[in-house]
């Protein structure tokens, strides 16, 4: 189980001060690479041109993770560029006017939308998770945790965190005569709202109440 000490400041980003880590393509004790960019097609084939590169490799579905059945569903027909998260390993291709291959063996998220390649505090979260009806987020840091919902002021704490068995986590924070418990499953997790897919399930449990969710792991995580 693991401390992380109280959080020196409240209503600044839960995220500004601590260390910019690791470039773009991150690489995990298994070898293998995470990579983000946006995900399109052509001819047939899709497309992956990674954050801030011009870049494009051929994406293979390596692992069977249904990507062609996700990206259909996010687009809906349209062609409208989607944000892809994933863990997987680069190879060579014949194909002209691509840099490579892409062999994903993992999905960390798929969304149309959202901040994508553009979010600022990627590389130093560790995990951001929210859900719907109603609308809350929760994201962690380093220094602490930051609960936002509709209405009600940012909610900054710091938490305690145990990993159990088979890779699920619980978060927890007892502060200001306020309980939080995060519980994060490695369970494929569809929102609501959006469509996004995620990697992991989310439970947020505050002051007895349940709310569920999806979430992610950050540039930050070591997994």
């Amino acid at each position: 189980m693991r401390l992380v000490r109280p959080l020196l400041y409240c209503l600044l980003s839960l995220f500004a001060g601590c260390q910019s880590l690791a470039s773009e393509d991150q690489v995990p004790a298994d070898g293998q690479t995470r990579l983000r960019g946006e995900l399109s097609m052509r001819d047939g084939d899709l497309l992956l041109r990674p954050c801030d590169e011009q870049r494009r490799f051929m994406l293979a579905d390596a692992d069977d993770l249904g990507l062609a059945e996700d990206i259909r569903a996010l687009q809906g027909g349209g062609k409208d560029p989607l944000f892809a998260d994933l863990g997987g390993k680069f190879g060579s291709s014949d194909k002209s006017g691509v840099d490579g291959r892409f062999e994903a063996t993992r999905l960390y998220r798929l969304e149309l939308g959202g901040q994508g390649c553009k979010d600022p505090d990627f590389h130093r979260m560790i995990l951001r998770a929210a859900g719907n009806e109603p609308f809350w987020s929760v994201g962690v840091g380093g220094k602490g945790l930051l609960l936002q919902r509709p209405g009600q002021p940012p909610l900054a704490l710091p938490y305690l965190e145990e990993q159990l068995p088979g890779g699920s986590l619980n978060l927890t924070s007892e502060a200001n005569g306020r309980r939080l418990e995060l519980w994060v499953a490695p369970q494929r997790c569809v929102d609501s709202m959006s469509g996004a897919v995620r990697h992991l399930s989310a439970e947020l449990r505050l002051d007895g109440q349940v709310q569920r969710g999806c979430a992610y792991f950050g540039g930050a995580r070591e997994e």
